[in-house]
């Protein structure tokens, strides 16, 4: 068994995975070469998984590490230092299968299928969107019912990462009653591909623009599993599903940290050592606002590694945790797309290579803002349940309401006199995204101000920053936009005619 499966130091293993990937990646294999093809090679996959790095996420009891926080987002950082999707990988296994079945499974079949997992570096995935309801995950029509012993799953899903290859999936399904009308719950349930009446085929697969080592596409589901394959909620199937997905979304910031950090060493690196008139391109004072700016998105990571470790456990009930969590993901995601389009702009033309680790960073990164819930509807339902709780308190001033609430009674004095502003009124879809956005950056930088002893030129590096772009979009909010787009709008348009 491998030293991650042996219990030793996690420092020791986590030093040692890393170097085994920086081996593989830039010495052993032309990771660039096999960036431009579609999957990992068999050999490739094999020997990074050598390792076990899964078996952080398996509990005590079946052989596992014991499901530590911390040392899952060590994995992930790790694997997004040399490649993202390698870490999509980890953490599509990790928060949508491994967490789930190790809080919600039957015991036997945890034991069975984390056997399979420490033994045979078996992979999971979770099935939850599908063709019309993408995010309105609680009108999908997979559907079960109950049969002999078990369950029958009938439906189709599709953009699940590792269609066509995980081992095992969580399934998620609506039960049909006896008229055929679906309630209004969702179940999940565990199958195994190597079992014939539990095989999930991908009947077509996908061209994804990016995170070409991933498979995505669509997934036909006509599968009989046994009655001790369906996750048992504390409460309901809805709430097991908040509480999944929220833990993801706060363990997002693992997969951001190894990748905001290889795009600062490399940008970094570069500019100093690229010359520009005889003196190195970092000179250049647009240039240090750049790098400053790449420097903040890594600090604020680094602040919501450290809260998530000690908020994200299996033993937390995530369920309600919608704002940290929503916060994390939306924000996190921004700050790796805006970090790789700036490493993209600082590398030159060269950078826009296909090969070139900024280039695939752009377009690796981009679907992270979209998958698991778009940034826009997240920060749009950070907004909303702010102003509830404001509403609920009587109180509308938002800077005043934010030095009430618990996540950022630290943080908004650094901010609290561009948010001496009263919200009396409805709010609209476009604004209350806006408002999102800026209450997710004071959320996040008491996470940075909580991290002790942490670099205090980062921590100010940080807070310019967030001081500018919350006085960015509180001038976004206040400025009273209502355009809409015209339909007809090829009237009287035409420039040729005013020439």
């Amino acid at each position: 068994m491998s030293q991650i499966a042996e219990h030793v130091d996690f420092k020791t293993y986590i030093n040692d995975f890393s170097k085994h990937l920086h081996d593989l990646f830039r010495k052993e294999y032309d990771f660039n070469e096999i960036s431009l093809n579609r999957d990992l090679p068999a050999d490739f996959k094999a020997k990074i998984m050598a390792k076990n790095p899964l078996a952080v996420a398996i509990p005590a009891i079946h052989g596992g590490r014991g499901v530590q926080v911390k040392e899952c987002l060590g994995v992930l950082a790790a694997a997004s230092y040399e490649s993202l999707s390698l870490s999509l990988m980890f953490g599509i296994n990790i928060a949508l299968f491994l967490e789930p079945l190790a809080k919600y499974g039957n015991y036997a079949v945890q034991e069975r299928i984390f056997k399979k997992f420490l033994e045979d570096k078996a992979m999971g995935g979770l099935m939850i969107t599908e063709k019309l309801y993408g995010s309105d995950a609680l009108n999908m029509k997979t559907s079960y019912q109950a049969v002999d012993g078990g369950y029958k799953i009938q439906g189709e899903k599709h953009w699940q990462g590792l269609s066509g290859a995980a081992d095992f999936w969580l399934v998620t399904a609506r039960k049909a009653n006896e008229n055929g009308d679906l309630t209004r719950d969702i179940d999940f349930f565990v199958t195994d591909n190597s079992n014939p009446d539990q095989h999930i085929p991908m009947v077509e697969r996908y061209n994804n623009l990016g995170l070409y080592a991933i498979p995505y596409g669509i997934n036909q589901i006509d599968v009989t599993v046994e009655e001790a394959q369906k996750l048992q909620p504390e409460s309901t199937g809805l709430k097991l599903m908040l509480d999944m997905l929220h833990r993801s979304r706060l363990q997002f910031p693992g997969m951001g940290m190894g990748f905001i950090k290889r795009l600062l060493d490399e940008t970094l690196a570069y500019c100093q050592n690229r010359l520009v008139g005889g003196a190195p391109l970092a000179n250049l004072d647009a240039v240090k606002y750049q790098l400053s700016r790449m420097q903040a998105a890594y600090t604020i990571c680094s602040g919501m590694c450290a809260y998530s470790t000690s908020n994200s456990g299996i033993d937390k009930d995530l369920a309600t945790a919608a704002i940290e969590a929503n916060t994390l993901k939306a924000l996190i995601t921004d700050l790796m797309q805006e970090s790789a389009q700036i490493a993209l702009q600082l590398a030159g033309a060269n950078g826009y290579r296909l090969d070139h680790i900024a280039g695939r960073a752009v377009v690796d990164s981009r679907p992270f803002q979209i998958f698991e819930g778009s940034n826009e509807m997240l920060y749009g339902q950070i907004a909303d349940s702010v102003l509830k709780l404001m509403r609920r308190s009587k109180e509308t001033n938002l800077a005043k309401f934010l030095a009430q609430y618990p996540t950022a009674t630290e943080s908004i004095s650094y901010f609290a006199h561009l948010l001496n502003f009263n919200i009396d009124q409805a709010v609209s879809q476009r604004d209350a995204v806006t408002l999102g956005r800026i209450i997710a950056r004071i959320i996040s930088f008491q996470f940075v101000l909580q991290m002790n002893g942490f670099n205090a030129g980062l921590v100010e590096i940080t807070r310019q920053h967030l001081v500018s772009d919350i006085s960015m979009f509180v001038g976004q909010y206040l400025s009273n936009n209502t355009s809409n787009p015209i339909v007809e709008y090829q009237d009287n348009s035409d420039w040729t005619a005013f020439a």
